[in-house]
C-alpha cells in the first residue's frame, strides 16, 4: 500500500551505515560539501586516466559521492509517489495490471479527475498538457506523465497528490530549505562538470546503481544527463540492477524515452550488489521486498532485459550495453543472440566487463575474438581496496572453483606447448 511504499524512501537510523551486508560495492558517506568536491576531483582524475590509456575508455561514478544522500531519498520519494499516482489513475480507468508502457490515460478524464480531487483546475491541467506538448493524441502515458516533473525546473514547486489510504491531499514534496536547495544544485553542477570532462576526453561515464531507495532519483538524474550528452553517441551510461523486480519495467520505459527523444541509450546491466541489506531493511521497516525471490529469477530478469536491449540495437543501432557479468552462461547467451540478430562485435554496441583479476578465462578469449571487453579496475589506499576485493571474492562463491578451472586450462596449454616443442614460440 501507499504507506508501505513511502517507508522505503525515508532515512532510518538503523540503516545509516550502508555497508552492512554489502559485499561488493563501495559506499560513500556524506561529510560536507568540501568532501563532495574532493570526490569530484578524484572522478575527474579517473576520467583523465581512462582517456589517456584507451580510445574507448569507461569511468564509473557514484552519485552518493557527489552530494547529500538525503536529497536522493527525498527526490526518489517524489518520483515514486508521482508514478504511483499515475498507476492509481490508470486503475480507475480500468487499466490495472497492464505493462507500464501500455497504460494510457484519456486526457479529458484525467483533467476531470485532477479537478475533482482538488489538485488542479481544468484550466491549469490543460496548461500542463499543452504547455508540455502532451496529450496531442488525447491520451497521456507514463512518459508524458513523468515529464511533468522536470528535475531542473519544477523540483521545488509544491504539488499536491492524494494519499489513497487517508483520502487527504499531501504535498508531493516538502519544500527544501535554502541550504538543501543549494546542496541539490551543487550535486547537479558536479555531475555536469564530470559529464563535460568525459565528453571532452572521449570517455564513457557509467553512473553506478545504488540502494533501491536512492535509485529512482539516481536514474532520473542520469536520464537528464543522457538527454543532454547522448545526442550523437552514448557517453552517459545508466546502470540497471536485475535482481530488482521492477528492472524490466525500468529498462523498457527508459529505452522508449530515448526512442521518442532521439538520443543514444547507454546502459550497464548488473545483477546487483545490495541484496542482503535490501532484504533486511524491507523486513525490519515493513515494505515489500524489492528483490527477486531466487537467483534463477534474477538470471531470467537479466536475460530478459539484455534481450530487449539487443533487439533495440538491431532495430535502431542507437542503443549500447555493457554486459557486466562474471556468469559464463550470460556471456554465451549474449554471443548467441548477437549472432542471431546480426550484431557484429566491430560495431562496438555490446561491451563485456569483468573485475580485474577475476574471470580471465572469460575476458581473454572474448578479447582475442574481437569483442570489446573491459577490466573494471578498483584502486586506492590498500586499507580501503583490500576489504573491497576480499568481499568480491566472498560474493563470487564459485570463484575458487573457477580459479581451479583456469589453472587446469593453463596447465593443459603448458603441456600442449611442451609436447609440440613450441613453448618459447611466438605464435600465441
Amino acid at each position: 500500500g501507499a504507506e508501505q511504499r513511502e517507508k522505503q524512501y525515508r532515512a532510518h537510523r538503523g540503516f545509516g551505515d550502508r555497508r552492512g551486508g554489502v559485499i561488493s560495492a563501495r559506499t560513500y558517506f556524506y561529510a560536507d560539501e568540501a568532501k563532495c568536491d574532493q570526490h569530484m576531483e578524484t572522478f575527474l582524475r579517473c576520467i583523465d586516466a581512462s582517456g589517456g590509456s584507451s580510445e574507448d575508455g569507461f569511468s564509473a561514478i557514484k552519485l552518493t559521492a557527489l552530494g547529500r544522500p538525503q536529497f536522493l531519498l527525498q527526490f526518489s520519494e517524489v518520483l515514486v509517489k508521482w508514478r504511483r499516482f499515475f498507476h492509481q489513475m490508470a486503475a480507475e480507468q480500468g487499466q490495472a495490471g497492464r505493462a507500464a508502457l501500455e497504460m494510457k490515460l484519456e486526457a479529458e478524464k484525467l483533467q476531470e479527475a485532477l479537478a475533482n480531487l482538488g489538485i488542479a483546475t481544468k484550466g491549469e491541467s490543460q496548461h500542463w498538457f499543452t504547455g508540455e506538448n502532451l496529450g496531442m493524441s488525447g491520451t497521456v502515458d507514463l512518459l508524458d506523465w513523468n515529464s511533468l516533473i522536470d528535475s531542473r525546473t519544477k523540483l521545488s514547486k509544491l504539488l499536491l497528490v492524494p494519499n489513497m489510504q487517508t483520502g487527504q491531499l499531501e504535498p508531493l514534496l516538502s519544500r527544501f530549505t535554502e541550504e538543501e536547495d543549494l546542496q541539490m544544485k551543487r550535486m547537479l553542477q558536479r555531475m555536469d562538470v564530470l559529464a563535460k570532462r568525459a565528453a571532452e576526453k572521449g570517455v564513457r561515464l557509467m553512473v553506478d546503481a545504488e540502494q533501491s531507495y536512492f535509485q529512482p532519483a539516481i536514474s532520473r538524474l542520469t536520464l537528464e544527463m543522457q538527454r543532454r550528452f547522448n545526442k550523437d553517441r552514448a557517453i552517459i551510461f545508466n546502470t540497471y540492477q536485475c535482481y530488482l523486480k521492477e528492472a524490466y519495467d525500468n529498462v523498457t520505459v527508459d529505452v522508449e524515452l530515448s526512442r521518442r527523444e532521439g538520443w543514444h541509450f547507454g546502459t550497464k546491466l548488473v545483477r546487483g550488489a545490495y541484496m542482503e541489506q535490501e532484504r533486511e531493511r524491507a523486513a525490519q521497516i515493513g515494505y515489500e521486498d524489492p528483490i527477486n525471490p531466487t537467483y534463477e529469477k534474477t538470471n531470467e530478469m537479466y536475460h530478459r532485459c539484455l534481450d530487449y536491449i539487443l533487439e533495440e540495437i538491431k532495430h535502431s543501432r542507437k542503443a549500447n550495453v555493457m554486459v557486466a557479468s562474471h556468469n559464463e552462461d550470460t556471456v554465451k547467451f549474449t554471443l548467441c543472440r548477437m549472432m542471431e540478430l546480426g550484431i557484429h562485435p566491430s560495431e562496438k554496441k555490446v561491451y563485456f566487463g569483468q573485475l580485474l583479476g577475476m574471470c580471465d578465462q572469460i575476458t581473454f578469449p572474448l578479447g582475442q575474438a574481437g569483442f570489446p571487453v573491459y577490466k573494471y579496475v578498483p584502486y586506492g589506499p590498500v586499507n580501503e581496496v583490500l576489504p573491497y576485493l576480499s568481499r568480491r571474492a566472498q560474493e563470487n562463491r564459485g570463484f575458487m572453483q573457477r580459479a581451479n578451472r583456469e589453472r587446469d586450462l593453463l596447465w593443459r596449454e603448458v603441456k600442449r606447448r611442451l609436447l609440440a616443442g613450441s613453448f618459447f614460440g611466438s605464435s600465441h
